[in-house]
């Protein structure tokens, strides 16, 4: 250790009472965290890449320091997505320091990485107050049946109006409307529980049938409409 010279000629000065650092909620227990090893929990982060155009939420099940588990999800931006999979051989296995100061390969990733980190090391993971934590595998029970993030896909136009496309039961493939052309209900594929069927070998025309369904007043449409075609 280097000194300056004023720092060598100063007398020694006891430093008092050393309290440690102030606890955090993890896993049911309150830990006083002083290492990268100390820290354990389940949590979500947000990022966004510089020009904004893409996103991902980054899901990382952290024991003892280490990632035991991730689930990265972007949309907007195709080359974010293939930046995810590259993400998700990386991030295993790494303490939670080394992934904060690894590459994730796309900015969108490395900002979720770091809002992530600044929540759990401050206490505020999803499982903070659940004795034990989550099982790995809790970040796959996140997306459900079907394995499929949940998606919301709406476009729309002053000129035209609103148009859903994908919504959180699936992929819509109808919308109706009212005699004032206002929406009142859709109909949709699941597309997780479709492929489910497709791969057990259902006929697809009748996996399509078992996976759809209809929500909202559809029923009672005056008219419906294809929202990617009309």
């Amino acid at each position: 250790m280097i000194y300056t010279k004023e720092v060598e000629m100063m007398c020694p000065v006891n430093k008092g009472a050393y309290h440690g650092p102030a606890p955090i909620p993890e896993e049911g227990k309150w830990v006083q965290v002083k290492e990268i090893s100390d820290i354990s929990g389940l949590t979500h982060g947000i990022g966004w890449c510089a020009p904004q155009q893409g996103a991902c939420k980054l899901t990382l099940n952290i024991k003892d320091g280490i990632i035991e588990e991730a689930l990265v999800e972007t949309i907007g931006c195709s080359g974010m997505t293939h930046s995810a999979a590259m993400a998700g051989e990386i991030l295993i296995g790494k303490t939670l320091l080394e992934a904060l100061n690894t590459d994730l390969v796309c900015d969108a990733i490395n900002t979720a990485m770091r809002e992530l980190f600044l929540q759990i090391v401050y206490g505020r993971s999803q499982s903070a107050f659940s004795e034990g934590g989550l099982a790995i595998g809790a970040g796959l029970e996140d997306l459900g049946k079907g394995h499929r993030s949940q998606v919301g896909t709406i476009y729309s136009t002053k000129a035209k109006g609103p148009r859903y496309l994908e919504l959180a039961e699936g992929y819509i493939t109808e919308v109706g409307l009212d005699e004032e052309n206002n929406i009142i209900g859709y109909k949709y594929v699941n597309m997780g529980k479709m492929m489910d069927a497709i791969k057990a070998g259902t006929d697809p025309m009748e996996a399509i049938e078992k996976a759809s369904g209809k929500y909202g007043r559809f029923d009672e449409a005056v008219k419906k409409i294809d929202p990617r075609e009309e």
